[in-house]
Formats: structure tokens, C-alpha cells, sequence
């Protein structure tokens, strides 16, 4: 199942629970929630208001002091504490490291040094985890995003007056789709919620697909002539019959400084470490110099973990995210008996019927030569068999 962010009035931490409350998240869960994160005190309050004739649910939540914001080490500290799911943890942990990061470059500190004030907060971190873990729990695999309203106008932050969108919410969105206004709406979209579209959206939503169901989550502002709200869709990708769509992502970087061998060595270890493919092509960089792409192909679930170890064992600087769906045939593996000796053999089912069969390369050669066979024969012999 796939969602699909519809922020036609921003996106912000609050209104995405509200609006996976309207698709059936539930409310004790929500209410729980404060607890699961060791953030004792915390009270949840749901209810069900109106914006712009629109019904949706407004989450708020009631909050004891606190320290004056967090660094990055205290928020991965409370996310690795939780009961919540390794991918969900993995998930939230990159939304505040990206928030981190940005924020430390924007202020000149480093990222173990910068002093996260909105995004620290605790509303911040329940509605980050809160929303990443509520996606999870009713089953949605994929998470798209449409254009992002932006809002305009001026908002009061922990580091005074800023122009919207804030400086760390426009770079969080940095490849999105986004526009300005409405004029005099404020501040629509949130360091918060920008967070979330970063570690979440794997692209637009797809040309085609079913929607299911929708809901609606309330933002704290009630302008007049206009819903402010967030709206998220479910749906499911129609598949082919006879074969399987997935959305996957594509991870990419260019790389001109790294000798082949050390190249080969990364690619090896994206692939061990569960990527679907990765492929290495020639291309020609900067003043003519000649470099190798790192393609990788992998599912959603997986996306962070890889671009982690592509950051870590190349020499790139940066990992482009382009979403995709893939159309893969029906297969099956079996194994026969050829002149004494197991090989394996997968076979595909081909639109409009029939089968294409491959042995495995290993156990061909494997076969050869404890048999002496050419490999023609082992083929022939496997090409006879019923």
C-alpha cells in the first residue's frame, strides 16, 4: 500500500498524525506514545475540529518543562530507547541527523555541537517518530509526496524573526516540488514536517494508481476561506498480471577519485549488504575528467541504510534519491539432476504466456568440472529435461 502526501496547505509534524488518525491509526497508541519514548508527563489531546468546513483531527500535546533543546546524541538516546521498530528507528534517527546537519552548517558548528531548539522539543520528537512509526502501523510500504505549500510572510523562531520558509526548512526540502503562499498564510510548512517529507517521500506520486482511502489533519491556524489542512491518501499500484510492481528508489553518486579496485570493493559490499542491484558506469565529469557512477537499487525500507554505506565506503560528498517503480516478472527456482549433480534453475513467466529457464552460472561450472562435461552439455542436458 502507498500513501501519498497531499500538503495543498504545508505539512507539519501535528497534521500528519492528525491525518493517520482520519486513516485508522489508533488514538490509545497515539495517546501512549509519550510513555513508549521514556517522555514521562507528556499528555496527548485528540480532537475533532474543522478547518475551512473540512473535518480532520487536531492533535496537541500538553508538555512539562524541558530543557531548552537537544543535541543530536540525547534524540537518537530517546529513539534507540523505544520499543519502536529498527527501520522505523533508522528512519527517525536520519530525520534528526539531517536536521542536525543543516542546522550546523547554516549556524558554522559542527553537528555534535549544534543545539537543535524546534526540532528538539518534545512535541518535535513525538510528532517525527510518532509519524514515521503511525505509516508503519497501518501498513503503508511507500510514501509520496505532491507540491508543498510553503506559506509566506515571517516566522518567530528560537533564533528570532526569519523569512518563510525558515532556513533549515527550505534546505530539508532541497529536490522537492514546493511553491510559494498563500499570501498572508505564514508559515505553512515546519522544520518539523519538512523533516518528514525528507526521510519519508520517495518522489512524486506515481501517474497511476487506486486510491483506497483519505484523511485529514487539522494545522493549528483556522484561516478564513481556506482548509487548512493535510491531506493523506492510501492506495495501492495496479499490478501487471502475472508479474509484480514495486516502488523502489535509485541511488546514485559520481565518484572521480577512488582507483577501480576500491570502487569494485563498495559496490561488493552495497550488494552484501541487501541491495537489489548496484551497477557501475563510465562518465565524464567535470573539465573532462573520467568518472564511474554508482548506481544502486533497492526498496524504500532499505534506502538510508544503503546511502549510509555508499557515504561511508565511497568518496562522494552527496547520493541523489530518484523514485521508480519496477515491473518484475513472476519467477520460480527449482533444482534438476544432471549427470549426477544438483543444479539450480529459475525460470520466468513471459507476458502473454510461456516460460524462459536459466541454470545457475556457479553450479554449471561447478558441474563441469567435477564431470569433465563442456558446459554446452550441461546446458543441452538441462534444455531436455521435462
Amino acid at each position: 500500500m502507498i500513501a501519498i502526501l497531499d500538503p495543498f496547505s504545508g505539512i507539519a509534524g501535528d497534521m500528519t498524525l492528525g491525518a493517520l488518525l482520519d486513516l485508522g491509526l489508533d488514538p490509545d497508541w497515539l495517546r501512549a506514545l509519550p510513555v513508549a519514548l521514556g517522555l514521562e508527563g507528556t499528555t496527548v489531546k485528540i480532537e475533532r475540529v474543522k478547518r475551512g468546513e473540512i473535518a480532520s483531527w487536531k492533535v496537541d500535546f500538553d508538555i512539562p518543562p524541558q530543557p531548552h533543546g537537544r543535541h543530536l546524541k540525547h534524540l537518537k538516546a530517546i529513539v534507540d530507547a523505544s520499543p519502536a521498530p529498527a527501520h522505523v528507528k533508522e528512519k527517525a534517527n536520519a530525520a534528526f541527523e539531517a536536521v542536525a546537519t543543516i542546522e550546523a552548517e547554516i549556524h558554522g558548528t559542527t553537528i555534535d555541537k549544534v543545539h537543535l531548539h524546534e526540532v528538539g522539543a518534545v512535541d518535535a520528537i513525538l510528532d517525527i517518530v510518532g509519524s514515521i512509526w503511525g505509516f508503519d502501523l497501518i501498513g503503508v510500504d511507500a510514501v509520496y509526496c505532491g507540491t508543498i505549500a510553503l506559506g509566506d510572510g515571517f516566522v518567530d523562531a528560537a533564533h528570532g524573526r526569519l523569512a518563510v520558509p525558515a532556513p533549515a526548512t527550505l534546505r530539508l526540502l532541497e529536490g522537492q516540488r514546493v511553491r510559494s503562499g498563500p499570501e498572508g498564510s505564514g508559515e505553512l510548512t515546519t522544520p518539523t514536517g519538512a523533516a518528514l517529507v525528507k526521510v519519508l517521500s520517495l518522489g512524486v506520486a506515481p501517474d497511476e494508481y487506486r486510491p483506497l482511502k483519505s484523511g485529514y489533519g487539522a494545522g493549528t491556524k483556522d484561516p478564513q476561506g481556506r482548509a487548512n489542512v493535510l491531506r493523506i491518501i492510501l492506495g495501492e499500484l495496479d499490478p501487471v498480471r502475472g508479474e509484480e510492481c514495486e516502488p523502489l528508489l535509485l541511488l546514485a553518486a559520481d565518484i572521480d577519485d577512488m582507483t577501480g579496485e576500491y570502487i569494485a570493493m563498495a559496490a561488493d559490499l552495497i550488494r552484501e549488504a541487501g541491495a537489489l542491484d548496484v551497477t557501475l558506469l563510465q562518465t565524464i565529469m567535470k573539465k573532462g575528467r573520467p568518472g564511474v557512477r554508482i548506481e544502486v537499487l533497492c526498496r524504500p525500507a532499505d534506502a538510508t541504510r544503503l546511502e549510509a554505506l555508499l557515504l561511508r565506503e565511497s568518496s562522494t560528498i552527496g547520493v541523489r534519491r530518484t523514485a521508480l517503480t519496477r515491473r518484475a516478472l513472476s519467477r520460480n527456482e527449482a533444482s534438476v539432476d544432471v549427470f549426477g549433480h544438483r543444479v539450480s534453475v529459475k525460470s520466468v513467466q513471459l507476458p502473454g504466456g510461456g516460460e524462459r529457464a536459466k541454470a545457475e552460472y556457479e553450479d554449471v561450472r561447478r558441474v563441469a568440472r567435477e564431470t569433465g562435461r563442456t558446459t554446452a552439455d550441461i546446458l543441452e542436458a538441462i534444455a531436455k529435461r521435462p
